[in-house]
């Protein structure tokens, strides 16, 4: 353990406590370290007004940015076209192992107000880090490692400086941990790497017996030890004693935890909360909580069906990739939106990765699909904040294919697909593309019966044309503005009697 001076510790525990402020409104609820006791935990209402977030694969990793965020795994394994590449770039890997990218992760162009300033304008409503990968290299502060970015690296806490740049653009806190991961993720058994080499023992996890190597979905064998499970444990509780995160947000593959420490963490969390006076959130993937005690997270996918519970999906701007390379394939912006309309329509919300590079910038081609995000929400934000979805989420000829890393599969949306939201007794319907041909809406026919009073109004966010619209047996009809409110998805407003 790394050892401070008394002074600057507690001056940061007693900062970290005093600018949020308290909801004297909140319940308290003594939870105990079992599911039972757990599923006590309610959604907190913010939460269901909350649609959108944005936050960053973002470290050691960032530095050769080739091909994938996880090329601190594949550079140790045998036959991996990225491991070849790794040794006629870099060298041996008993040499030039991961832990030799950490000085040249300096940082050097990083400014957390002006990262923080474009999610906001981009119009997130929570923001935050990964604050530890599964390359076991810590993005905050920490007692109880020296492999983390205030000691090496960028040397300065990357957590903490976000932590304040969000909370001062008015947006929740997300932290992110994926440390699960790092057991077995090295090589840790190979003596021709430096993974083996105990000394760098705080950063590569344990020793593993050989053939532990990780892989996704496939189970680990055998388990981490109560020490890895308790390490685990200790560093989440002091990534939240310092930074109070409203949203801790899990990769899959937690239920490699033992199922007593991911019952104490949350415990922690919730009863953490309570003493700082507010309402969080905790997600999870798969079975790694139980239902009802935390929010479900999908990742690279979506629901087909709108759902009676809220629910997230993570998803990358990058086709290929959650970090920064050399040749990435950003998505369009009008895929972003029409993604995230769609599953803001089904009960859930997005939390979208960016990639920033190495020394602290973010790539003009993730800059500027942010900003259009944000002019978007400018015109079409009240279709979307503070809303629920409505009794259908919509209609249209787009099928979505479920399931993990699933969203290539899923093709364009086109003019005929429309989502609906609600919210004070309005309804949205957003139309996925812009079309010159008059418009129906066929689920809201009267033989439907989806309707429980008569339409009022019909107007288009971003207009100030007169609609001209009828209700007939076959649907809404909607003559479209003569010219485009927006780029990409546009909102009828209808208002109803």
């Amino acid at each position: 353990m790394k050892k401070k001076h008394l002074l600057p510790i507690l001056i940061l525990a007693l900062c970290a406590c005093t600018p949020k402020a308290k909801d004297e409104t909140i319940t308290k609820v003594e939870y105990q370290a079992n599911w039972e006791s757990l599923k006590q935990y309610k959604t907190p209402e913010w939460w269901l007004n909350t649609k959108f977030g944005i936050y960053f694969h973002w470290g050691p990793y960032s530095v050769p940015a080739h091909k994938t965020e996880w090329y601190s795994i594949w550079m140790y394994a045998q036959g991996n076209p990225i491991r070849k590449y790794h040794e006629e770039t870099y060298g041996d890997l008993k040499t030039f192992g991961y832990k030799d990218f950490i000085p040249m992760f300096t940082a050097e162009k990083f400014n957390a107000d002006e990262w923080a300033e474009l999610f906001k304008k981009a119009g997130a409503q929570f923001a935050g880090p990964v604050a530890e990968h599964a390359d076991g290299f810590a993005m905050w502060d920490s007692q109880l490692t020296k492999w983390d970015a205030m000691d090496m690296g960028p040397k300065r806490d990357i957590v903490g400086e976000m932590e304040k740049a969000v909370r001062k653009q008015g947006m929740k806190f997300i932290a992110t941990y994926h440390r699960h991961w790092l057991y077995a993720w090295y090589p840790t058994w190979d003596e021709n790497t430096d993974a083996s080499n105990p000394e760098y023992a705080g950063l590569y996890g344990p020793k593993v017996p050989k053939g532990t190597f990780v892989m996704a979905n496939k189970p680990t064998n055998p388990l981490p030890d109560a020490t890895f499970n308790q390490e685990w444990l200790d560093r989440l509780n002091e990534l939240m004693d310092k930074y109070q995160p409203d949203i801790i947000w899990f990769d899959n593959k937690m239920d490699i935890i033992g199922e007593k420490y991911r019952q104490q963490f949350l415990a922690n969390y919730y009863n953490k909360a309570q003493e700082w006076g507010r309402e969080v959130v905790c997600t999870y993937k798969f079975t790694d909580m139980a239902e009802g005690t935390a929010i479900l997270d999908l990742e690279r996918s979506r629901m087909s069906e709108k759902k009676d519970f809220p629910w997230l999906t993570d998803d990358s701007i990058d086709w290929k990739a959650w970090c920064d390379i050399s040749d990435p394939n950003y998505k369009t912006t009008n895929r972003l939106i029409d993604f995230l309309v769609d599953v803001v329509s089904k009960n859930g919300a997005v939390l979208l990765n960016i990639t920033p590079k190495a020394n602290g910038e973010i790539p003009e081609g993730v800059k500027t699909r942010l900003l259009e995000m944000g002019d978007w929400f400018k015109v079409n934000g009240e279709a979307i904040y503070g809303t629920r979805p409505w009794k259908i989420y919509g209609e249209g000829p787009q099928e979505i294919t479920e399931g993990h890393l699933s969203e290539d599969k899923n093709p364009e949306a086109t003019a005929k697909d429309v989502r609906f939201t609600t919210r004070d007794g309005i309804l949205y319907a957003t139309v996925l593309d812009w079309t010159n041909e008059k418009l129906l809406i066929r689920s809201l026919a009267a033989k439907e019966g989806l309707l429980e009073s008569s339409i009022k109004k019909v107007s288009v966010l971003g207009c100030n044309e007169a609609i001209q619209w009828q209700l007939t047996d076959t649907g809404l009809e909607v003559k479209l503005p003569s010219t485009k409110p927006c780029e990409h998805a546009f909102v009828f407003k209808i208002e109803l009697e």
